[in-house]
């Protein structure tokens, strides 16, 4: 029987039957955009995929084989394949069409295909569950090589190199951004371009995406001889990093928190008096009387203008902190509620966290709520000389993630939950272009999604904690995240959480942290302190001038807070990094034109070599300087693998001794230093310095 539902609508390949509508169609050089939907046609939401990518027209073709049920979609170096059948069903002869699609390389290698009927299963590919009263919910399972290794999807707290074989939740929570966008071995990257909570699973057996809401199943598929060529794809693709400007090459300094004017003025003048560079300050949260007051709290900050210039006549940039909660007794909620600029919860009362008091998240997804909040942080914050914005509580943190109980301007949370963190940093990123910052706009958020990295976003790791384990799951946190298309990438140095001052273990953990970040995008310290206080509390009480309760003070994060072996180290580390600002400098204008990450697994860099394909505890920063950090407490040296084959050498930059490649070696590692290695002598100046 011949099927006659191909068609063609320009260069893209349609198909119908039984309620289903599929679009396939070239969407960027050797990329292909498939979309599908059920009882209506497709859809262009505004999700992560730019439209008009960069394309060559020549590159495309498209045949229809009527007579075979077949059809051909080939754009450059990828090739799909989709074959429609029927399925006939008992004696009535009820007949189920149905299309299968397989990926190939143009030279006919396989990359994957959908998930076979197998038989008697009835097994279907594309597979949508209805919603009562509402749309479905969706899984697509492909069968993809058993060998591949597969990097990327954003960032999960987990020491884990190569992803295929696990299962990862969809969604964003405190220190967990879910960016689904993934890079295999066998060379293609696959998005999932859908900002529903659901979950994927990277199984031997299948690659099984889901959604647990949705319009219509869409995903956008690349080719590439290398990961680099994947990448550059996928920043046309979904958007390129802007240039990271001077300010952003050095070290920045925060704590929780700096809680006063003055306070934050002696520490900037501190760095000064000590010589120790500093590019960059952060007044950090509840510096305004309530969450969505949007402003300094006068009493704590009576000038923030003159701050301002104090601190840019020392030549150091100020960042401020900003949270999406909107308060209940802040004086903006009345107004931003009754003009539906918040995000609403469906049952139950309409509180998204209590954190501090009841609020409710401002609803970044409305552009209306991103103008308001945007118009009130300009005057009360850039108009007095704030430079950079630290977009905080991004994913959104509600109080429990019942993901289903809350609604945004975009539609439900199930359906589009994930887009938010990048709506926020949209938001300001935007706000700021057209405030005249373009060439200057660095937004420190704590998550991320598809397509972030083309609002400036600096995203951190979140707050993690202060333990040697999680230094080292940061590792795999920032290659992922680089693998995902967001290469600016920076942490808490020593973590977050409650690391006490005091504590001999908790000050290596800082000094090898430190030597960590400052081989990462950006150098940055900050964190939750402890120390014990005249009181006998382990933080700073902190009230006002009526005694009314304002969040406290974590103890000191300066580096001469921590003794003076832990502060030359710092010190040290902070001059190795103006050393490095010329390098930085390459590197990120690479990420802007490229999409390469900054920080790269050992494969990205020798994709040819089985033995770095799995290495979670060393990476690359750009292409010539391999960086093992120390993650083990009391370790005074530790093994190094050093990848390529006969043509690479690897210099240690602390002794210049020269070591061929392809080996493991044992680094010296004493307190005071890390195991850098340069690639074939590119040492940036470096040599001796460490």
């Amino acid at each position: 029987m011949t099927l006659l539902t191909f068609h063609t609508d320009g260069h893209a390949l349609t198909w119908t039957g039984d309620g289903e509508y599929l679009r396939i169609e070239p969407w960027g050089d050797d990329s292909i955009r498939v979309r599908s939907a059920q009882m209506h046609e497709v859809e262009n939401p505004e999700w992560a995929l730019l439209d008009n990518p960069k394309q060559d027209p020549d590159a495309v073709s498209v045949n229809i084989d009527e007579e075979h049920s077949t059809a051909e979609l080939r754009n450059g170096g990828i090739v799909v394949k989709a074959e429609a059948s029927y399925d006939v069903y008992g004696g009535a002869g009820y007949e189920e069409p149905r299309c299968e699609l397989s990926f190939f390389k143009a030279d006919g290698t396989p990359l994957f295909r959908e998930s076979a009927r197998g038989g008697s299963l009835d097994l279907h590919a594309r597979r949508f569950k209805p919603i009562i009263g509402g749309d479905h919910a969706v899984t697509v399972s492909f069968e993809a090589p058993t060998d591949e290794r597969l990097y990327g999807m954003g960032e999960y707290q987990q020491n884990v190199m190569d992803l295929k074989g696990c299962t990862l939740e969809l969604a964003h929570r405190n220190s967990q951004a879910s960016v689904p966008f993934v890079v295999s071995s066998a060379g293609y990257g696959f998005l999932w371009n859908n900002p529903a909570v659901g979950s994927v699973t990277f199984g031997k057996n299948r690659t099984e995406w889901k959604a647990d809401a949705t319009r219509q199943i869409d995903y956008w598929i690349t080719v590439g001889s290398t990961p680099a060529v994947i990448m550059e794809h996928y920043a046309d693709a979904t958007g390129h990093a802007p240039v990271m400007p001077e300010w952003g090459l050095g070290f920045w300094q925060c704590k929780l928190r700096y809680w006063n004017q003055e306070q934050l003025l002696e520490v900037a003048r501190g760095f000064k008096q000590r010589n120790i560079p500093l590019d960059l300050i952060v007044i950090d949260f509840f510096h305004w009387p309530y969450m969505g007051d949007f402003r300094f709290e006068k009493e704590f900050w009576p000038d923030p203008k003159a701050m301002c210039d104090e601190l840019h006549e020392m030549g150091v940039k100020v960042m401020a902190s900003v949270w999406p909660q909107v308060a209940i007794a802040s004086e903006n909620y009345a107004e931003m509620k009754a003009n539906n600029l918040l995000v609403r919860a469906d049952r139950g009362q309409d509180i998204g966290m209590m954190f501090e008091g009841p609020s409710q998240f401002f609803d970044a997804t409305n552009p209306a709520a991103r103008d308001y909040v945007w118009s009130k942080c300009r005057a009360n914050y850039a108009d007095l000389g704030i430079d950079a914005f630290w977009l905080d509580e991004a994913e959104p943190e509600y109080g429990t993630y019942d993901f289903e109980n809350y609604r945004y301007y975009a539609g439900p949370n199930q359906q589009v939950a994930n887009v938010y963190p990048r709506e926020y940093n949209r938001g300001f990123y935007e706000g700021q272009a057209a405030y005249g910052r373009t060439d200057e706009i660095v937004n420190l958020t704590r998550c991320a999604w598809a397509g972030s990295q083309r609002y400036g976003a600096l995203v951190w790791s979140g707050d993690v904690g202060s333990t040697f384990a999680d230094l080292k799951a940061q590792i795999t946190c920032g290659i992922h995240m680089g693998m995902a298309g967001i290469p600016w990438f920076t942490t808490d140095m020593g973590g977050f959480h409650d690391g006490d001052i005091n504590s001999d273990s908790f000050k290596e953990l800082l000094a090898r942290w430190c030597q960590f970040s400052c081989f990462s995008p950006v150098m940055r310290n900050h964190g939750d302190r402890s120390a014990l206080q005249p009181d006998g509390t382990m933080k700073e009480t902190i009230t006002n001038a009526s005694g009314e309760h304002r969040s406290p003070s974590g103890a000191d994060n300066e580096p001469w807070s921590y003794g003076e072996d832990i502060e030359r180290i710092m010190v040290k580390f902070i001059n190795v990094r103006e050393r490095l600002r010329d390098y930085m400098r390459e590197l990120f204008a690479e990420a802007h034109e490229s999409g390469h990450p900054l920080i790269r697994g050992l494969f990205f860099e020798f994709p040819n070599d089985a033995a770095a394909a799995d290495i979670a505890d060393e990476y690359m920063l750009g292409a010539d300087l391999l960086v093992a950090p120390v993650v083990e407490e009391g370790a005074r040296s530790r093994e190094v693998y050093l990848p390529g084959d006969g043509e690479t050498s690897w210099t240690d930059l602390r002794d210049g001794t020269v070591y061929a490649a392809g080996q493991t070696i044992t680094a010296n590692a004493p307190l005071d230093s890390v195991p850098v290695f340069a690639r074939n002598g590119h040492d940036h100046g470096l040599a001796g310095a460490l």
